[in-house]
C-alpha cells in the first residue's frame, strides 16, 4: 500500500504532458573568442521550469560527438558529459555550467564552432547551441630577441614572462601581427621596435583575454592586464604606425636613465619613439611617460587612463601632433593630467589636437616658464585664456566624441556638428598627419584630432 501511494505521489508530482517544456535564458551561449588549447572561463546558462508541477530533463547531451571531448558540463551541482534524469521543481531553475578546450585548427583566421546541446523533456527536444570561436596561438615563454627578426600577422603570439629585445638587434612585427601578453608579463626594448600596421590590417598588441569581464563587459576596455612596454636607454629607431596597445598596468614608458640592470644597452645613444597613427589606450597608471627621451607622436589617439594620459618628464621632449587625448577611466578616479609636465627642463609642442574628459586636463595648469606650448587646439576648461603656451586655443567646446561612458563604449571621432570640425591650422599639419588611422585623407580643412571628420551618414 505505502508503495503504491509513494508511486501515485511522484506521477503527480511530475509532468508527463509534452506541452509542458521548460523555458530557456538563451538560446545560443556564446563562449567568445579563445586560443585553442586552452581552457575557456565557466559560461553559464539557467534552465526554468515555470510551471506548477515538477519536470525531469530525460536527456542532456551534446547531438555530435565530436565535441564530446570539446565541452564540460556542470548541471545543477553534478560534473559530466552525459546527463539523464535531472529534476527541476515547480516553479523552480537549475544553472548549467560549460567550459570547453577547443582543439587545433591549422587556419590562420578564428575557427567558429556551433555545437548543439540537446535537452529532452517529456518526449521533445529543445537545443542551446554552444557557440565559440578558436584561434590558433604561438607560445612562447620568456622569449629574447637575440638577432633581427621579423614576425608576420599569420596567427598571433601569446607572451608569456617577459619579451626582452636585446640591444642592437630589430624586431619588426609585420601588418595585422598580433601580440597577447599573459597577465604580468611585459615588453623590454634595448634594442629597436618597429610595428608596420596598416589601416585595413594595424598591429594589436594587448593582454590575452577576449571574453566579458561579467555581464556586457568586455575585457577589451580592462586595463592592467598585462604590464606594458619599456624603452631602455640606448635604444634608438623605435617606430609604431597604425599600432594598438591597450590595457596595460603602466602603458609604454621611456627613460634614458633608467635603473633597471638587464643587458648593457649602447652609451650615449638618445631614446626616442615615433608614433604614428597609433592607438594607446587603458592603463592603470600612465598611458604615456617620457623621461630623459623623446616622443613625436603623429595622427594618435592617448586615452583612458587612472594617472596621466601623457606624463612629461625631466629630460623629455613630446610632439603631439593632430592626436586625441581623452580620459573616460572608468575603473577609479582619475588623479592625474592629460598632460602632465612633471620636468622643468621638459619641452613640448601640442598642436591640431584634443584634450577633453575626466581628471586634470594640463598640469601645471599655468605652464609660464616652460618650453611647452599647446597651439591651435581644443581644450575641456571653460574659463581658460591664451598666454605665451597657449596659443589659439578652443576653449571649453564639446568635441563631440561618439564616446558613451555608461554603455562602455569608446569611439573618439567626431559627430556631426563637432566645434573641431574644420578647425585645425593647415600650416601646422605634419606630413605624416595627411592620413588618420582608418585611412582617410585629412584634406585642406583639417579637423582636430587624430581622425578625420566623415558624416555620420557615411559611417
Amino acid at each position: 500500500m505505502a508503495s503504491l501511494l509513494f508511486s501515485a505521489c511522484v506521477e503527480d508530482g511530475f509532468s508527463t504532458n509534452p506541452s509542458d517544456q521548460p523555458a530557456f535564458s538563451t538560446d545560443t551561449l556564446r563562449l567568445g573568442l579563445v586560443f585553442t588549447g586552452e581552457g575557456t572561463p565557466t559560461h553559464m546558462f539557467k534552465i526554468h521550469n515555470r510551471h506548477d508541477k515538477g519536470m525531469i530533463l530525460s536527456s542532456l547531451r551534446l547531438r555530435d560527438d565530436t565535441w564530446r571531448d570539446v565541452f564540460r558540463f556542470n548541471v545543477d551541482g553534478m560534473s559530466g558529459r552525459d546527463f539523464s534524469d535531472v529534476e527541476i521543481r515547480a516553479n523552480d531553475s537549475i544553472f548549467v555550467l560549460v567550459e570547453a578546450t577547443l582543439p587545433e585548427n591549422g587556419a590562420q583566421l578564428p575557427v567558429e564552432i556551433n555545437a548543439p546541446l540537446d535537452i529532452v523533456v517529456n518526449g521533445v527536444t529543445s537545443t542551446v547551441v554552444l557557440n565559440a570561436y578558436g584561434r590558433d596561438v604561438t607560445r612562447l615563454y620568456e622569449p629574447r630577441i637575440a638577432a633581427d627578426t621579423r614576425w608576420e600577422g599569420t596567427k598571433p603570439v601569446q607572451i608569456f614572462d617577459s619579451l626582452v629585445v636585446e640591444p642592437g638587434v630589430t624586431l619588426t612585427l609585420g601588418e595585422g601581427m598580433q601580440l597577447c601578453f599573459h597577465a604580468g608579463a611585459f615588453m623590454r626594448v634595448y634594442g629597436s621596435l618597429v610595428a608596420e600596421g596598416s589601416p585595413q590590417a594595424p598591429v594589436d598588441i594587448t593582454g590575452d583575454r577576449f571574453d566579458q569581464v561579467v555581464g556586457r563587459i568586455p575585457y577589451d576596455i580592462m586595463s592592467g592586464q598585462w604590464g606594458g612596454i619599456e624603452f631602455m636607454p640606448g635604444s634608438t629607431g623605435n617606430r609604431l604606425s597604425h599600432t594598438v596597445v591597450r590595457n596595460t598596468t603602466w602603458g609604454i614608458t621611456l627613460d634614458g636613465k633608467s635603473a633597471v640592470e638587464e643587458p648593457q644597452a649602447a652609451d650615449g645613444a638618445s631614446l626616442s619613439l615615433d608614433l604614428h597613427n597609433c592607438r594607446l589606450r587603458n592603463s592603470a597608471a600612465n598611458v604615456l611617460t617620457v623621461r630623459n627621451a623623446s616622443v613625436r607622436a603623429v595622427g594618435c589617439e592617448l586615452a583612458e587612463a587612472a594617472v596621466n594620459v601623457v606624463e612629461a618628464g625631466e629630460g623629455s621632449n613630446v610632439v603631439l601632433n593632430h592626436c586625441t587625448l581623452a580620459n573616460y577611466y572608468l575603473f577609479s578616479a582619475v588623479s592625474g593630467a592629460l598632460v602632465n609636465v612633471t620636468g622643468e627642463d621638459a619641452s613640448g609642442d601640442v598642436s591640431n589636437s584634443i584634450l577633453y574628459g575626466n581628471g586634470a586636463i594640463v598640469s601645471p595648469g599655468d605652464l609660464f616658464g616652460y618650453d611647452f606650448y599647446l597651439r591651435t587646439s581644443l581644450l575641456k576648461p571653460k574659463n581658460g585664456t591664451d598666454d605665451d603656451n597657449f596659443i589659439g586655443i578652443l576653449w571649453g567646446e564639446d568635441p563631440l566624441f561618439y564616446t558613451v561612458r555608461s554603455d562602455y563604449y569608446f569611439d573618439y571621432r567626431l559627430r556631426d556638428g563637432s566645434p573641431a570640425i574644420a578647425a585645425a591650422d593647415p600650416s601646422l599639419t605634419l606630413p605624416e598627419a595627411s592620413v588618420d588611422f582608418y585611412g582617410n585623407m585629412r584634406g585642406d580643412s583639417p579637423a582636430l584630432g587624430a581622425y578625420v571628420y566623415i558624416p555620420s551618414s557615411d559611417l
